[in-house]
């Protein structure tokens, strides 16, 4: 109701990225005052509840609905996000150099569909500027992942040399990391996807990972790989072999869609990708294809059009380990994230099910 009757009427009312940069700059400010995070516990935190808790990767994860990347870009926000219920975030999509993106306007609500279009590029302050941000903010609460990309002067040929170096600058701040090839908004970047660039990537991606790992020591640190809803049949099935050969430790699925069927808002024509509600099926069938074609070998993250509970759970049961929301959240507010959870308990009671993980993957087996 706070969100709601207050803040969002505001926010609304102004240009879609000016909201975002003054949502960003709250929840940073929040985070650094005294007592500001206890406050927004508080009010949004979430309860720990033994059920939904799960360990991947030797991370322990206090719930399973996450922050997708794309809104807290530079890593600014961390204290904020991590005290309003999630149980992990993505910051970024980050690269080497920063870029401003590009031009404006490029973000653009779609509320009729529950949806947003962003042509936003990777706008962001770059391997330093988040070091700096992430440096400054103490102890993390929750699980971090940092999406990374490469520039959009960076050549395909050369796209491993920025995803690299993100690696390099940033392993000591994250607890995972996401390679992002399926923003439609670099061009090429989708190209990366498909055929021997993306063995040839994910092949120096993970010898980085690993060379970073010998050098510091500790927990060996994931790295997943993001892919887009609009690949074929044929596309998904090479790619998910490809990424199961790769040895890496997950699959996030899905980025935003190009697509733009059965949308009513004026804003439909313009370029981008799109989120929200349009994509809720879309991204659940396209996680229960990979995790049949991985054979649930490898852990999935299922983000795209998740809205409600019963949005979360059809991704779990299609074979989402964890969810991530981004969308949904402008839309609906922090208390999203309680009211997500509190379904999911739900939903797991009424299906007979003690803990999450015997959800994953059970529209397979015809539980």
């Amino acid at each position: 109701m706070l969100y709601k009757s207050i803040a969002k009427p505001v926010l609304f009312r102004m240009d879609p990225e000016k909201a975002h940069h003054l949502t960003i700059d709250g929840l940073h400010t929040f985070g650094k005052i005294p007592g500001g995070r206890l406050l927004l516990q508080a009010v949004w935190g979430v309860g720990v509840y033994p059920e939904l808790e799960t360990e991947l990767w030797n991370i322990k994860f206090t719930n399973p609905v996450g922050l997708a990347a794309g809104l807290d870009k530079n890593g600014k926000a961390v204290p904020g996000f991590s005290s309003i219920g999630f149980g992990f975030m993505e910051v970024g999509t980050v690269t080497p150099k920063p870029q401003e993106g590009n031009p404006l306007p490029r973000l653009f609500r779609l509320p009729e569909d529950g949806a947003l279009i962003n042509r936003m590029g990777f706008n962001n302050v770059g391997i330093e500027g988040m070091k700096r941000n992430l440096r400054n903010q103490g102890k993390r609460t929750i699980p971090l992942a940092i999406n990374i990309g490469k520039n959009k002067a960076t050549p395909n040929e050369q796209a491993h040399e920025d995803y690299r170096a993100c690696i390099q600058a940033l392993y000591g701040y994250g607890d995972f990391f996401v390679v992002n090839i399926s923003s439609p908004n670099t061009p090429d970047l989708r190209n990366l996807q498909h055929g021997d660039d993306l063995s040839r990537l994910l092949a120096a991606v993970k010898d980085e990972m690993d060379a970073m790992h010998a050098k510091f020591g500790g927990r060996e640190k994931p790295v997943l790989v993001k892919i887009a809803p609009d690949l074929t049949p044929e596309e998904v099935e090479y790619t998910a072999a490809t990424i199961l050969r790769s040895n890496v430790s997950g699959i996030i699925v899905s980025n935003t869609t190009i697509s733009r069927d059965g949308l009513a808002n004026a804003n439909r024509g313009e370029t981008g990708g799109l989120s929200g509600r349009p994509l809720t099926g879309k991204s659940t069938e396209l996680i229960g294809t990979v995790y049949r074609l991985t054979e649930g070998k490898l852990p999935i993250i299922g983000s795209g059009g998740i809205f409600t509970a019963e949005d979360a759970y059809a991704k779990i049961r299609a074979g989402a380990s964890l969810v991530e929301v981004y969308t949904a959240l402008i839309y609906e507010g922090p208390a999203l994230v309680k009211r997500i959870n509190r379904g999911l308990r739900q939903l797991l009671r009424q299906d007979g099910f003690k803990h999450i993980s015997e959800a994953v993957g059970s529209a397979h087996t015809g539980r």
